[in-house]
This record gives C-alpha cells, sequence and structure tokens, in this order.
C-alpha cells in the first residue's frame, strides 16, 4: 500500500468501528474503556484520523460480539459471553503486541528483508519499524497490512488463534461452518444417536489412503 492507500484504509476502518459500536449501542467511553485506551483516542479511530493495533482492534469485536472479519468486508454478528474486564484487556493487548512484533520479524527474516529495505518499500521509517518488531508500541492496522503486503504475507495469518479472544474467534468459526450446513445435515450431526457414525467418520479422515484401502477390501470380504 502506498500513503493514499493507507488513508483509504484508515477511513474505511474508522467507519467499520463506529459502524459496530453503534450496531451494539455502546459509546465511544465504553468501547475505549474495553479496549483501555482514551476516549479521544477513539474517537480519532472512528473518524479514520489514528488506526487501532491489531491486539486493540480483536480486543473490540471480542467486546462488541462481532467476528473479526467485520473488518475486512463480513457484517455478520455472533453471540457473546461476558466481556473480559479491562485489565485483562490491557495484559491481553500488551502480550499480543509483543506477539505480534516477534511474528513480523519472523515474517522478515523468513524473505530474508533487512529493515532498511522494508523502510524503503513500506514508506514507514526504519525506527518505527524497530520498534514495532521489538513490540514497544502498537502497529496500526492500516500499517501492520502495508508492512506485510511487502512481504507477500496477510494480515490474517496474523489473527489470534489461541488467546482468550482467539477462541472465541475460533468458536465463532465453527459455529459458522455449521448453519452453512444443510439443514438435512444439521439434523443429523445433532442427533446423539447419530454420534457413533460422527466418530467413525472422524477416525477415518485421520487414516492414510492406504489404511482406508485395507478397510475397505475388508468390508468387502465380509459382505461378499
Amino acid at each position: 500500500m502506498n500513503n493514499a492507500q493507507i488513508t483509504i484504509r484508515e477511513k474505511k476502518l474508522g467507519l467499520l468501528i463506529r459502524d459496530a459500536r453503534l450496531a451494539e449501542r455502546r459509546s465511544v467511553k465504553e468501547c475505549a474503556d474495553a479496549i483501555g485506551i482514551k476516549p479521544g483516542l477513539f474517537q480519532a479511530y472512528e473518524e479514520g484520523r489514528r488506526s487501532p493495533s491489531l491486539p486493540e482492534l480483536e480486543t473490540l469485536v471480542f467486546y462488541l460480539k462481532l467476528p473479526l472479519s467485520h473488518f475486512w468486508g463480513r457484517e455478520t454478528k455472533s453471540d457473546l459471553s461476558t466481556p473480559m474486564a479491562q485489565t485483562d484487556t490491557a495484559r491481553l493487548i500488551s502480550l499480543r503486541q509483543r506477539m505480534i512484533g516477534a511474528l513480523l520479524r519472523q515474517e522478515r527474516n523468513k524473505v530474508n528483508m533487512s529493515i532498511r529495505h522494508l523502510s524503503t518499500a513500506s514508506g514507514i521509517k526504519s525506527a518505527r519499524l524497530t520498534s514495532y518488531e521489538m513490540g514497544e508500541r502498537p502497529i496500526p492496522v492500516p500499517e501492520l497490512e502495508s508492512i506485510l503486503a511487502v512481504m507477500g504475507s496477510r494480515v490474517e495469518t496474523f489473527f489470534d488463534q489461541n488467546g482468550p479472544v482467539g477462541q472465541w474467534l475460533n468458536s465463532q468459526r465453527a459455529l459458522q461452518k455449521f448453519v452453512d450446513l444443510s439443514p438435512d445435515m444439521q439434523n443429523f450431526v445433532c442427533q446423539p444417536v447419530n454420534r457413533p457414525y460422527l466418530e467413525l467418520a472422524m477416525k477415518l479422515s485421520e487414516m492414510s489412503r492406504e489404511k482406508l484401502r485395507s478397510v475397505a477390501e475388508g468390508l468387502l470380504d465380509i459382505t461378499l
């Protein structure tokens, strides 16, 4: 992304953040408190003058009962358990910030790219990139997207997978996959009497092709 594209992304992200907040009937202060920042900064996020870091955005969707994909073009909503306490969100964001910095450095090393090269290609100063990698400062999402685009990576690979937010997001993705099944398939899965068939299917899916062929041949021997 160039600077103009980053600016456009910031404005779009701000509109989506405001839309998400209004949809859940939350105030600016409530959302700011939920992710541990000042209301003025959250207002700047909504107006597209500043952008949240990925950990802040992850925590915001956790608080607003939204899938993270909402901010990449989807607008489906999901149920959510009780939001985390503010002290927990602050600790989680700080930890995620350091993790993302480490992942960013790992990604840069993987493509054998120097900080200087990345700075030139992304238009972000080397000192700022270094502070991002050290986890010393949050990375605005549009800048993170721009940095990853230079390295041929996607922001989705940086989404939380194992933390409380990540576990919730994974559960929502699993729920969405179930919803996408046909009504007949959903009914089959929900019937307790069909559980042995589902467990058998899981075991079969873990077998190698050779093992499956052996099982099939054994079944033929029995039925012939």
